[in-house]
């Protein structure tokens, strides 16, 4: 749970995540690089992972992938959130699962995530977007969020999708998008046009990034991948802050 909008250091202190996470040591000092290049130390964030859980991304659970993206995530929200604890949507056509990862439960809690669900869909993004919105509201927080979301194509609905973004640009909420898969794939030209989806017109404020981080994910060293994931964030922080937005 995030105690305050602003302090000084990280969430969690070192020591803490060498007790609770010891794998995770090298990924937590590598985001506090990115966060204090981004001019985000001490910055304090809810932060959300939302997993596509579509058929086409059946190779990325089992090759580790998702599970790897889920510990850099959790290296980062320790300096960001203080209860080590990431809320975790996994979304297809529905709700797949709603859940999270910890610091204390890291190692193979994707596997143990879906290792009970049924049929991978198709790809609703509005669904997930719907789920991390109800989730943020009901959880009575007003510091700001970065929902890092995961996806290997484009939307089943893109009004839909556009729509929920939309309407998220008044909360407090910033959406990271991830693509798996082929860079050059036309499935990812939505996500680009969202990315640049315009403001004022569309959406008060520009609320979500896009980058892709190719066919093995995993190969993206760390640096890079926590520069991609803050990069955008510290610009919607500060504008979302003057519109009365963040408070």
């Amino acid at each position: 749970m995030v105690t305050a909008p602003a302090a000084s250091g990280s969430a969690i202190s070192l020591r803490k995540v060498e007790e609770t996470a010891p794998a995770l040591v090298g990924l937590y000092k590598s985001a506090a690089v990115s966060l204090t290049k981004n001019g985000l130390s001490g910055e304090r964030a809810a932060v959300y992972l939302v997993l596509d859980h579509s058929g086409s991304m059946r190779e990325y659970y089992k090759d580790g992938s998702v599970q790897a993206l889920a510990d850099r995530v959790l290296g980062l929200s320790a300096h960001l959130d203080d209860d080590g604890v990431v809320p975790v949507v996994l979304f297809s056509t529905d709700i797949d699962a709603e859940s999270d990862i910890s610091l204390a439960g890291h190692h193979g809690r994707i596997d143990a995530i879906v290792a009970g669900l049924g049929h991978m869909g198709r790809t609703s993004y509005h669904v997930a977007m719907d789920a991390v919105i109800d989730h943020y509201l009901d959880s009575g927080s007003t510091a700001p969020a970065l929902v890092v979301f995961q996806t290997d194509g484009g939307p089943v609905s893109k009004p839909a999708a556009e729509r929920y973004l939309c309407k998220a640009a008044e909360l407090p909420l910033f959406w990271q998008f991830i693509g798996f898969g082929d860079p050059d794939s036309r499935q990812f030209d939505f996500l680009r046009a969202l990315d640049e989806l315009a403001v004022p017109a569309k959406r008060r404020v520009d609320n979500a990034g896009f980058f892709h981080a190719g066919e093995d994910p995993r190969q993206v060293e760390d640096a890079v991948l926590y520069d991609r994931l803050v990069g955008e964030f510290p610009r919607w922080l500060s504008r979302a802050r003057e519109l009365g937005i963040v408070t």
